[in-house]
């Protein structure tokens, strides 16, 4: 099973850093996306094993 995170980053260099200290933590990303509606922001998705 597995389970799933969505955060947010401000810039890609923010992007980055969140990225990698997830991934420590054994998350894999899953989907960036640009999201311009109300506020500008990358919305990155992980998932990882239970």
């Amino acid at each position: 099973m597995k389970e799933y995170k969505v955060v947010e980053a401000k810039n890609a260099k923010a992007a980055e850093a969140v990225m990698n200290e997830l991934a420590r933590d054994g998350w894999e990303v899953v989907s960036v996306n640009y999201w311009s509606y109300w506020k500008t922001c990358l919305l990155i998705t992980l998932s990882r094993e239970v």
